[in-house]
């Protein structure tokens, strides 16, 4: 043991002075001066126009700089918009993005880690140094995340002809549209197609409006065809954006209501007088302060054994036997504990946190209650 945890501590600190090594490699010079074959315009020869150096920043190379040449025609040719036919190093161009330093294969790293990773920008720089010994700056890794964005939607459009064959092989394709708020920061429109789970379409919305959602609905059948379907929820704006589409395609397609939207509608009405009175109850008994006190007094009893109490915990949770009872001891305290936090991790019934507690909590806290009003 004592020679596997020392040939892993040599390991690490090998590691460690091949970073250094590398992050010391900035000052190396390529050079990058190919010569082209002909002016696009004139098929005319080229000839230099200047030599430069500047930096370069990719996952393959790591962080370099580049000594670079720039041909122009010699017969000056010009573009439409004026400017002079020139020609960059096909090898610089392939590898970073133009007017900047950053080569594409960082840019989708950095994507990749921020969207798909969910990483931070702290997390994603310290993970570039270390692996890849690049530093950039917080800064620059929020630019390349929204380039990342940026190519990503121009490739999903470009591919949209491949993407609408797929669909149509398939039978067609069901319209799944939602949206969803961010407290003041507008409002993300999203457009799904259903059996795929493929992502069709996605807005950044100011409000939930009908004429800001139709405009979006229309793009996405635009380029993948028109739906088979569509499935939404009850909202007031979705609904008639839905039908709207319809008339103006003139197809007969079914229109479904989200049978979560459907429930939660009608859960709402029925469970607003019992919930109500619940809460109110919770409030005159004061029992939420002395719920969170008694899971502050369970948690010092249990101590630094709380990993193995959550397991406790979950495995209680698991069992699906009839009347099983609750277990002794410290696995029993946290039973209890985590029944005490009423509105921790229960925002997704619909905003009734305490609903849960009604069947079995309702009944003994109004006998209580009526006991100490009586006297």
């Amino acid at each position: 043991m004592k020679t596997l945890a020392a040939l892993r501590e040599k390991g690490h600190i090998l590691h460690e002075r091949l970073i250094q090594k590398i992050l010391d490699l900035p000052g190396v010079v390529v050079t990058a001066k190919e010569q082209p074959d002909s002016c696009e315009i004139c098929q005319g020869p080229m000839r230099v126009q200047k030599t430069f150096r500047h930096e370069g920043r990719t996952i393959a190379h790591g962080t370099f700089q580049v000594h670079e040449t720039i041909w122009v025609c010699a017969a000056k040719c010009r573009h439409r918009s004026g400017k002079l036919v020139t020609q960059r190093a096909n090898s610089v161009v392939q590898c970073i993005m133009p007017n900047g330093i950053t080569g594409y294969d960082l840019m989708v790293s950095v994507g990749c880690k921020r969207y798909l990773d969910h990483l931070q920008r702290e997390e994603i720089r310290a993970q570039l140094r270390e692996k890849h010994a690049i530093a950039i700056s917080s800064g620059e890794v929020t630019r390349l995340e929204r380039c990342f964005l940026d190519y990503l939607t121009r490739l999903h459009h470009s591919r949209a002809d491949q993407l609408k064959a797929a669909l149509h092989n398939e039978g067609g394709w069901p319209m799944h549209v939602d949206a969803t708020g961010d407290h003041g920061q507008g409002t993300l429109f999203v457009v799904m197609a259903g059996w795929k789970k493929w992502v069709l379409g996605s807005w950044k919305i100011a409000t939930e409006r009908c004429e800001l959602i139709l405009p979006c609905l229309q793009d996405v059948v635009r380029r993948f065809g028109s739906p088979c379907a569509a499935m939404r929820d009850m909202g007031r704006a979705v609904t008639p954006a839905i039908d709207a589409l319809v008339i103006q395609l003139g197809i007969d397609i079914p229109v479904l209501a989200c049978h979560q939207h459907f429930l939660a509608d009608i859960g709402k009405d029925l469970l607003e007088p019992p919930h109500s009175e619940l809460r109110g109850l919770f409030s005159r008994t004061k029992v939420r302060p002395k719920l969170r006190s008694l899971v502050r007094d369970l948690g010092r009893k249990i101590g630094e054994q709380i990993d193995q109490a959550r397991k406790a915990v979950q495995q209680w949770q698991s069992m699906a036997e009839a009347n099983h009872s609750l277990p002794a001891g410290r696995d029993g305290l946290a039973v209890v504990r985590a029944m005490g936090p009423v509105d921790a991790g229960l925002q997704g019934r619909r905003n009734r946190p305490r609903l849960s507690f009604r069947p079995t909590l309702f009944g003994p806290l109004q006998q209580v209650y009526n006991r100490t009003a009586s006297h």
